[in-house]
């Protein structure tokens, strides 16, 4: 499994190189100038010709890319244009409260979204299932921005249960966390109560139960170590986009995580900031994806990884 884990990790080298050229470049076409946005709108030509001097923005482009993965080598995503700090130390200041945000979303999708499943597949066509369903159809085809929206009109407006907006304890944290999970917990539900029905028709669990095992024997111990393999897999992945997902969650429910950064950053073209939070989001869900296939492995012994 350790030559499969660096294996997979050599096997990122050439992707993450080609993802930081492609949004060195598209970062290029965001229109407005960093010169102008630090200058001011009433700044001289002269003023505006300096600036972009200063920050290397006259060279050319394959010239300003070299620079840039110079400094990737050496481990450093540049200096922010608007408050000229380093990215990283930006990045480490608002890193955990994103991932606050889909630990969270997380826990939510897997106990909610396993439950119902579970609800649901052992007792099909019935109210519990048709409500899973429904719950599950909702999710999946409701926008996150207009559930977060909603949640905050509701619980957070006229209800007053929760903070609408911040952050600063778990209650700032329901609202945002629970939106974030909604998808999740809509896909993981379908998943699992396939699974678990498909599972439950199998020859061995019928053998068990007619053995005299009780139900929640049969089901805990048998079916559905069997059932969640599929849910597994799924759940990681959904992790990984809760955490590049956090971008419109953040900037709904004002809170101070990279995704919030980044909006920032689009918005006063800080091209440092904007190409460093995208390369990092593109690690944090390669890595995801190597860690789902580790868990699916020792999910099922079953599976070899080569």
């Amino acid at each position: 499994m350790l030559h499969y884990v660096v294996r997979r990790v050599i096997h990122l080298i050439p992707t993450l190189l080609a993802v930081s050229f492609i949004v060195f470049a598209l970062v290029r076409m965001i229109p407005g100038d960093p010169a102008l946005a630090i200058a001011g709108p009433e700044a001289t030509p002269e003023i505006i010709a300096e600036i972009r001097e200063a920050l290397g923005l006259n060279r050319p482009l394959l010239t300003q890319y070299a620079g840039y993965l110079a400094g990737l080598l050496r481990g450093d995503l540049g200096a922010s244009i608007r408050t000229h700090q380093p990215v990283w130390a930006d990045l480490w200041l608002r890193l955990p409260a994103t991932l606050e945000l889909a630990a969270a979303g997380m826990l939510i999708s897997l106990a909610a979204g396993i439950g119902l499943g579970v609800a649901a597949a052992l007792r099909p066509g019935s109210w519990t299932d048709m409500s899973a369903r429904f719950l599950s159809l909702f999710g999946v085809s409701s926008p996150t921005f207009a559930t977060g929206l909603l949640f905050m009109l509701v619980f957070g407006y006229y209800l007053r249960l929760f903070p609408i907006a911040g952050s600063g304890g778990a209650r700032y944290l329901v609202l945002p966390a629970v939106t974030a999970a909604l998808t999740s917990v809509a896909f993981l539900t379908r998943l699992t109560r396939a699974s678990l029905i498909e599972v439950l028709a199998q020859d061995y669990v019928r053998t068990a139960r007619a053995k005299g095992l009780a139900l929640y024997t049969v089901v805990a111990k048998h079916a559905l170590p069997n059932a969640v393999i599929a849910p597994v897999t799924v759940a990681g992945l959904e992790f990984g986009r809760l955490i590049t997902g956090v971008v419109v969650l953040e900037t709904i429910f004002a809170r101070p995580g990279i995704g919030k950064m980044l909006v920032d950053a689009i918005q006063f073209r800080d091209f440092p900031v904007i190409q460093g939070l995208i390369l990092v989001f593109a690690v944090m869900f390669a890595l995801v994806n190597v860690g789902v296939d580790l868990a699916y492995a020792v999910a099922d012994p079953r599976i070899r990884l080569g």
